[in-house]
């Protein structure tokens, strides 16, 4: 008999698990997706800048990002679907700018790794960046890090909804409700309960709770080092547009700021940054004029002319291990596996994610990519598996 699996959190990475699944043969009926708010007012999935890159420092996550966008390309054909619409890439690429000669070292090294995974990237000197693109201010400036393929928006919405359509009608049960515990008789999952009183057995239980992923696991008397942490973002019309795409430029201020269609597109990490409430989306705006305005002003003088457009605050499910995902069941506890901490970077990772979990579960092991530096032994030990380049 099939493994009856419920997956708590139904945005990005319950839905493309729940897809995953049904797709390597997994019976659909024995497959339940638990969600607490089926609009998806205000989760990470719907705040999402919705971008996908190569440029990180660890292979793997190079690895994943080139498995997703290789999915993205090849999305209509992945579902099988004459209905289904493509997956738009618009590939302006990343531009990294280093202003220290320690940013300098950082993007040298991570240069090396992401040529030899065969990412584009390519090293950019302050002239070589002017030339190419003349409506920067580069003053300060030491080197450039520039993703020539393959790199910067693509249309996450479509994939999610998608990936919830189809894995209901071939059959996944999803659920509104909020879980409120975890059976755990015996020394392994055996249900969970919600907030109505539904009882719902399982032998496998996923947390992809996102922000909620520390308090979704406390439900089974675990920790996990994950929190919610405010993000702001800012779309913004210029008086004068630039005459060619911006790329998604990351100012050594932390400032970041990229093409949004005619429109643009900017973000930036509150100074003071703790954990908060997964329900507070307050922001405290005069980010904005003492600090992201200037920035963006500073570096591209045509934005000091701009009017936004629109605002809000989203959060990431942040791994404060190590900033990398947490993947796969839990040593401590058969049956409870975690899909959480992502860190920023989960609607790009969300195609190999899916797939390597739901392999996992299928097949006792992974397949496609070897996640298993994912797993959540690490963090019992304390050992971070490190990834430097987070925006």
């Amino acid at each position: 008999m099939a493994e009856r699996i419920v997956i708590v959190g139904g945005a990005i990475m319950g839905a493309s698990l729940a897809w995953w699944l049904t797709e390597l043969g997994h019976p659909p009926g024995d497959v339940t997706v638990v969600e607490r708010d089926p609009s998806y007012a205000a989760c990470g999935t719907a705040f999402s800048n919705s971008c996908i890159r190569q440029q990180f420092g660890n292979p793997l996550n190079i690895a994943v990002s080139q498995f997703g966008v290789a999915y993205l390309k090849a999305f209509r054909a992945h579902m099988g679907d004459d209905r289904v619409p493509p997956v738009h890439l618009h590939p302006f690429g990343y531009l990294y700018l280093a202003g220290d000669a320690a940013e300098v070292a950082r993007l040298t090294a991570a240069h090396a790794v992401q040529v030899a995974a065969g990412a584009g990237t390519r090293l950019m000197s302050p002239d070589a960046m002017a030339a190419e693109w003349q409506f920067y201010d580069l003053d300060g400036i030491l080197l450039g890090s520039h993703g020539t393929r393959d790199e910067g928006y693509f249309d996450g919405t479509t994939m999610f909804d998608w990936w919830r359509r189809i894995s209901r009608e071939r059959g996944v049960r999803w659920i509104d409700g909020t879980v409120t515990a975890i059976d755990t008789g015996g020394g392994a999952v055996r249900g969970v309960a919600l907030a109505d009183g539904t009882a719902l057995a399982a032998d496998i239980v996923v947390n992809a709770a996102g922000t909620r992923g520390a308090e979704v696991a406390r439900m089974a008397g675990l920790d996990l080092p994950v929190e919610p942490r405010k993000r702001y973002t800012w779309v913004f019309e210029a008086e004068t547009p630039l005459p060619t795409d911006l790329p998604l430029t990351i100012d050594p201020s932390g400032v970041h700021c990229r093409t949004d269609g005619a429109l643009y597109m900017a973000g930036a990490t509150p100074a003071h940054d703790p954990a908060v409430d997964p329900d507070d989306f307050t922001g405290d705006w005069s980010i904005w004029e003492d600090r992201v305005w200037p920035a963006l002003a500073a570096r591209i003088p045509a934005f000091e002319r701009l009017r936004v457009r629109r605002s809000w605050v989203g959060h990431y499910d942040l791994n404060v291990l190590d900033a990398n995902a947490i993947l796969g069941p839990h040593p401590e506890l058969p049956g409870f596996h975690i899909m959480n901490g992502f860190s920023g970077h989960g609607l790009q990772q969300s195609p190999a994610m899916g797939r390597g979990l739901a392999e996992r579960i299928i097949h006792g092991r992974y397949a496609t990519l070897d996640l298993s530096p994912f797993a959540p032994d690490r963090v019992l030990s304390g050992q971070p598996f490190a990834e430097a380049a987070i925006i």
